[in-house]
């Protein structure tokens, strides 16, 4: 944190600070040092008796600030750095997705993660997870930039993630259409209307709004690049967790409060996670991604028994996925002829002058054994003349 982004928070929870000393008090502890000790436990996780030898404080002196501030920053700071999405905030995220991820018409990745507490009084095994230890499960929703659009604190640790979801508001308001999503639009560079989805992990339910992978059984060629897809564009919300893990020590501990303080700690630091991006911004170490330009009429929706709305939206966007070519490949395949070649078997496939989308049926290899039950590695050899384009065209 840098110290203008110190001096703009502290300017921002001062109004709140309505603190009363009298002539007993020789040397008040000021606005500055109050926040000073609630960032210092925060971003390193030390005790409250650490801290209050530290600062000269008494240990109950300490406790009491870290509760009352962490109260104030979440107050002061949220409607200006976590405010409710709006359609046009939806829209800007959509577009930023598209823009480093190749995804379109995603407006957030979601997934949970759960923080280390101490066991809760009297709570049995309901805060005990799978991992084996006391949580309270955090459950994110983050853009393209790794900022947190939406959070919900306070699961418990026995819960998995696709649970802790349908338990939370965030899916009552998807479900009851009240969360200001904006409605279905084109994909890009065709005519296809798709709904806007969030992007979740196998642990999430499949719905209209919210897309997960293909199960890993059976999985086609299609699906497997789908897979793919998706899995790059939800890491955001991983690399969120990181960055706060490894800038905020306290959630590499176990939090040792009660349930009630540890639900308002990870608020603040989500909260000034949010301020800390705000106001200086970020990083990001990514190479290349080139944009999509397929032909309008991609592809046709599948036909035949009626699927669930959830399974025909991910088909949709799965369908989009296996005709997405990169620059270099469109620049490659304006031959008349495309050779695709499997191993120690060569097929041609007739194509356009200027080619801009193609299909080739995979087929039987020699071994009698489907073609996209083989290796990745020896599924896509385009050669065009002398040009040899190797690498992956997804």
């Amino acid at each position: 944190m840098e110290l203008a982004t110190f001096q703009y928070i502290l300017e921002q929870v001062t109004p709140c600070i309505n603190k009363k000393w009298t002539n007993f008090n020789q040397a008040p502890i000021g606005t500055e040092e109050m926040l000073v000790v609630t960032i210092r436990y925060l971003a390193t996780g030390a005790s409250f008796r650490h801290l209050a030898f530290s600062f000269r404080m008494g240990r109950s002196t300490v406790a009491s600030i870290i509760k009352h501030m962490i109260k104030i920053l979440w107050n002061m700071l949220q409607p200006l750095h976590m405010p409710e999405p709006t359609t046009a905030t939806f829209l800007n995220v959509s577009a930023d997705f598209m823009k480093v991820w190749n995804f379109p018409n995603c407006i957030g990745a979601v997934d949970g993660k759960h923080v280390k507490v101490i066991a809760p009084q009297h709570s049995g095994s309901m805060y005990f997870n799978y991992k084996h230890y006391f949580s309270i499960v955090l459950q994110g929703v983050c853009d393209a930039n790794y900022k947190l659009l939406v959070i919900d604190v306070g699961g418990y640790g026995k819960q998995s993630d696709g649970g802790t979801f349908q338990s939370s508001n965030l899916y009552k308001r998807i479900h009851q259409n009240k969360l200001n999503v904006p409605n279905p639009d084109s994909l890009p560079g065709t005519n296809v209307r798709a709904p806007y989805v969030f992007i979740a992990d196998e642990a999430y339910p499949l719905m209209p709004n919210l897309l997960k992978p293909y199960n890993r059984r059976n999985r086609s060629l299609e699906h497997i690049n789908f897979n793919q897809r998706l899995s790059r564009a939800r890491k955001t919300i991983e690399c969120t967790f990181g960055i706060m893990y490894a800038k905020w020590r306290l959630l590499s501990k176990a939090i040792e409060t009660t349930e009630k303080t540890a639900d308002d700690i990870i608020k603040a630091i989500c909260i000034l996670h949010n301020t800390i991006l705000d106001r200086e911004g970020f990083q990001r170490h990514l190479t290349l991604v080139t944009d999509a330009v397929p032909r309008d009429q991609m592809f046709e929706l599948p036909r035949g028994r009626q699927l669930g709305e959830g399974q025909r939206v991910r088909d949709i966007f799965c369908n989009y996925f296996q005709v997405f070519l990169t620059d270099r490949a469109r620049n490659c395949v304006s031959e008349r002829r495309l050779t695709v070649q499997y191993d120690d078997r060569t097929d041609s496939v007739e194509c356009e002058p200027v080619v801009t989308y193609f299909s080739v049926s995979a087929g039987k290899s020699s071994n009698d054994q489907p073609i996209a039950d083989r290796s990745r590695s020896n599924l896509f050899t385009f050669c065009t003349g002398h040009i040899d384009i190797s690498e992956s065209l997804y």
